[in-house]
């Protein structure tokens, strides 16, 4: 079995019509139609996948990616530290994807080497690559929102509480660098967008190993990697488009459509969708056709609700079922 975890599906209803009432998803429509489909209440992608994985969250981020990264496993307590950008919107702080910051490695050195000293009294800043920084902590952080939950969101000032004091003078301090450092200012000459803060999350030490019904994970999120290899179970990049699955079950994270619809670029959140249909849906939907692949399972996590469906070959001959539209399955439940 393949199960295929997509956060981003799920909007509201009239959303949904605008957003892809005009684009050709047959795979998607058929597999809807067919298969069997559950609603559920609202989840965090974090928390949908950990319990696929047999782990609790709030996951220690920053300790499972150093796995992912190729670091041994230890026993100490990591924090993400990653570069941001903050952007002021309609009078409040806005996170942007940091992945549109583009860094480069010898940038990102640089600007870890400079906030070294700032950070010193409570870790060791370590740079995985140039969107990931980790900070060895000296004594267990108190807890941070998790970076992507907190995308394209009006930002709230950290808590007023004293385990929180020290990391709001660092976090002052830290921008204040970055603001007179060399690697902005180049960037601001060159026009690329500033690193302005650094987000801490995920923090914790890794986590037991425990029973897991999976025997592989793809996904590009170093966390869900390093969690896999945590679990003792293989791990890999997702692929480009759908394959047959290694083992007896395989759970892939397609998550290309998540940050597009956090932060409400619905350019990017159809060009997604639309490789979500021909990259994996519609082969995949060939492959339990032709008796390669014995069922497919799509969790679609949201805030509201979630929505989960499953196929397999023999649900491919109720041909009274018809297809079914995007916007009747995963349409967000309405606020009251």
């Amino acid at each position: 079995m393949l199960t295929l975890v997509v956060p981003g599906l799920i909007w509201p209803r009239q959303a949904l019509s605008d957003l892809a009432g005009d684009l050709s998803l047959p795979a998607f429509a058929l597999l809807l139609g067919r298969g069997r489909l559950r609603h559920g209440p609202g989840v965090a992608t974090v928390t949908r996948l950990a319990d696929a994985l047999g782990v609790a969250s709030p996951l220690p981020a920053a300790a499972l990616r150093r796995l992912a990264f190729g670091h041994p496993a230890d026993d100490d307590d990591w924090l993400c530290l990653d570069p941001v950008r903050l952007r002021f919107e309609e009078r409040s702080l806005v996170l942007d994807d940091p992945r549109g910051l583009a860094l480069k490695t010898a940038e990102a050195e640089a600007l870890a080497v400079a906030l070294a000293p700032t950070f010193a009294a409570l870790g060791d800043i370590r740079v995985l690559d140039a969107h990931a920084w980790n900070l060895r902590l000296s004594a267990p952080s108190p807890s941070f929102p998790d970076l992507s939950q907190s995308l394209g969101r009006a930002l709230a000032p950290l808590p007023a509480s004293a385990d929180h004091a020290p990391w709001r003078r660092c976090l002052n301090e830290a921008q204040m660098v970055l603001h007179v450092h060399p690697v902005n200012r180049a960037r601001e000459a060159a026009g690329k967008p500033l690193v302005n803060s650094v987000w801490p999350w995920g923090g914790g030490r890794l986590p037991a190993r425990t029973a897991c019904r999976h025997d592989s994970v793809w996904s590009s999120d170093a966390v869900i990697r390093g969690l896999a290899l945590a679990q003792g179970i293989d791990a890999e990049l997702l692929p480009s488009k759908f394959r047959i699955p290694p083992g007896s079950s395989t759970l892939a994270l397609f998550d290309d459509l998540a940050a597009p619809a956090k932060l409400g670029d619905a350019l990017a959140w159809r060009d997604a969708l639309a490789s979500l249909e021909a990259a994996w849906l519609a082969p995949a939907l060939a492959a339990i056709r032709s008796g390669e692949l014995d069922a497919l399972c799509l969790l679609a996590p949201g805030e509201r609700n979630s929505v989960e469906f499953v196929i397999r070959r023999s649900d491919l001959w109720k041909f009274w079922r018809k297809p079914r539209a995007l916007m009747d399955a995963f349409a967000a439940t309405e606020s009251r």
